[in-house]
């Protein structure tokens, strides 16, 4: 019996941006591990899924992740979800999906809503080519962080914090 780790895009900012597939698969898994659990029950609860939730966020520790990984190896099948877009991309879903590989377990994206292309898309800027950074560093390595944004020869897109933005894009002005 084959088994899987889906990792599931959901949406960024309006509940109705989800796939069918998304909702169908968030149905029939075993458990769902989510970044937040109230957050998911939003969605879930808009979408009448059932599915027990496992928290699974920045600061789990290892055992969480490594029951999650013992429980798909017992044989069930978990959905990985984050709290808006693509579980892995700025979130420690890539951790669970690296142990995962590691483990021989397959490991299966459910495409859907992303911040990074939603925003390449409305840019007005050829993108091409482009480089993704993630997050700036909180304190340590924010100005090399900048300096590395600064000196690329391609658009760089990052995530970045509601609470630090401001003053992230005064750095990079300064810089």
């Amino acid at each position: 019996m084959q088994v899987y780790l889906y990792i599931v895009a959901t949406p960024i900012g309006n509940l109705k941006d989800i796939t069918f597939r998304a909702v169908e698969v968030l149905k029939m898994a075993d458990s769902v591990a989510c970044e937040d659990t109230r957050v998911a029950k939003k969605l879930m609860s808009r979408y009448e899924i059932n599915t027990p939730t496992i928290s699974f966020f920045q600061h789990s520790k290892i055992s969480k992740l490594e029951k999650i990984i013992s429980e798909i190896e017992s044989g069930k099948n978990i959905a990985l979800i984050t709290d808006a877009g693509t579980p892995g991309i700025s979130d420690p879903g890539n951790k669970l999906v690296e142990e995962a590989v590691k483990k021989g377990i397959s490991v299966v994206p459910i495409p859907g809503p992303s911040a990074l292309s939603a925003l390449a898309s409305v840019s007005g800027i050829n993108m091409q080519k482009f480089v993704f950074f993630s997050f700036p560093p909180h304190k340590k390595g924010r100005e090399t962080f900048f300096k590395e944004v600064i000196a690329n020869k391609y658009p760089v897109i990052y995530y970045d914090s509601v609470h630090r933005v401001i003053k992230n894009l005064e750095l990079l002005k300064e810089l």
